[in-house]
């Protein structure tokens, strides 16, 4: 059973059901009853082929549905013949699901979780998994948003942007349960890099690409996290790296900036750097003055208050810092790597236990933790070693 290829299939079989008519939540509902379906009979007897087995099925699990539902007897007007495959238009109506999941009217979880089901082909217990919530929650959130967008009419495009921001937040929840969202949300990013010729899509999947490449040094093997310049380069996906940096350049080439391509541009210049020494750190300032002009966000100005520290000393760093709020996430953290880099090791392991703290979760708390117990047992080696 190949469930790549029932997946991938799953946001075209969906928009051919859309585009005849169906209401989205009914359709979703008869796509996904044709995916398990396909997965008890496929295994004996597959089919040649695949897309237009499952929109053939799907169909007919709509109108079954239809006819039950005294409801809803007026869609019996539909035609109801069943093709042996979808139309070819199956591009555009992926690309409308991309816009209808991500919607505006729904929260920022719904889309996600909509992403994940009707783009995605995941179950709703796979998407639970992910997110760490029970099932019957997430069925919840899921049939909340199918009712939302059910009524939603597509008369003019969608936004990308939105769209971008669903896809980044999929991308940022990394791995939980039995599915890879950072994977997952690459193979998606990619699927829509082939409906749409957008600069920005390129970008964000440059991005994806780039910080997944670097995914295996991140952690210790006892899980502890490792920090950037500590990393084992050598541990590096290269092949992914140069795809990223690839599509990087043909979009920066079209002279749309914009903000995921900022960001990938400095994650470009990391991986590009053999090692910690030898990063352009002046660059990296330019790009985050670039991405401060797109977004003007606090916590870009954060990071490029780190980028400052590293290009011209921690006290410029710690200058550009003292123009942001202190209640910022991780300001506190970078507060106190400024301090150990200027040789105020007590102010920093001070601020390092106040950021552990604080940290949102276990693993970035014992990182913080461990960082204060070092420039606490430094100090005490350099009092004694002074008596």
């Amino acid at each position: 059973m190949n469930e790549a290829l029932l997946r991938s299939l799953t946001p075209s079989v969906l928009g051919v059901l859309v585009r005849r008519g169906a209401d989205f939540a009914a359709a979703e509902d008869a796509v996904q009853d044709a995916l398990v379906e396909a997965v008890r009979v496929w295994p004996e007897d597959p089919p040649r082929d695949a897309k237009g087995w499952l929109v053939t099925v799907a169909w007919r699990k709509f109108l079954d549905a239809t006819r039950s539902d005294a409801a809803r007897r007026r869609r019996e007007d539909l035609v109801e013949e069943e093709p042996a495959s979808g139309p070819a238009a199956a591009v555009d109506d992926t690309l409308r699901l991309y816009f209808l999941c991500a919607h505006p009217s729904l929260t920022a979880s719904s889309a996600v979780a909509l992403t994940l089901r009707a783009v995605g082909g995941l179950t709703t217990r796979q998407i639970a998994e992910a997110y760490l919530v029970p099932e019957a929650t997430m069925a919840q959130r899921i049939s909340r948003a199918k009712r939302t967008v059910s009524g939603v009419r597509f008369d003019r495009p969608g936004d990308v942007a939105t769209v971008l921001r669903v896809l980044y937040l999929v991308f940022n929840e990394g791995y939980s349960g039995d599915v890879d969202l950072a994977a997952e949300a690459i193979r998606l990013t990619r699927q829509l890099a082939a409906s749409i010729d957008h600069p920005e899509v390129s970008g964000l999947l440059a991005l994806m690409l780039i910080h997944h490449a670097r995914r295996a040094a991140r952690t210790a093997p006892d899980g502890s996290l490792v920090p950037l310049a500590e990393q084992d380069r050598g541990r590096w996906d290269t092949e992914s790296i140069a795809e990223g940096i690839e599509i990087l350049q043909a979009a920066l080439a079209r002279d749309r900036l914009g903000e995921f391509q900022a960001q990938a541009a400095i994650a470009a210049l990391h991986a590009d750097a053999q090692s910690a020494g030898e990063t352009d750190w002046v660059q990296i300032v330019e790009w985050y003055d670039e991405l401060t002009r797109l977004t003007d966000n606090p916590v870009v100005r954060l990071n490029r208050a780190v980028a400052v520290g590293e290009a011209d000393g921690p006290r410029a760093g710690l200058v550009a810092l003292a123009a942001l709020d202190d209640k910022l996430p991780r300001h506190t953290a970078v507060a106190a790597y400024l301090h150990e880099r200027d040789g105020d090791l007590e102010t920093a392991a001070l601020l390092y236990a106040e950021a552990a703290r604080k940290a949102s979760n276990l693993a970035e708390r014992d990182h913080l933790t461990r960082q204060a117990a070092r420039l606490n047992a430094r100090r005490g080696a350099q009092d004694v070693s002074r008596k």
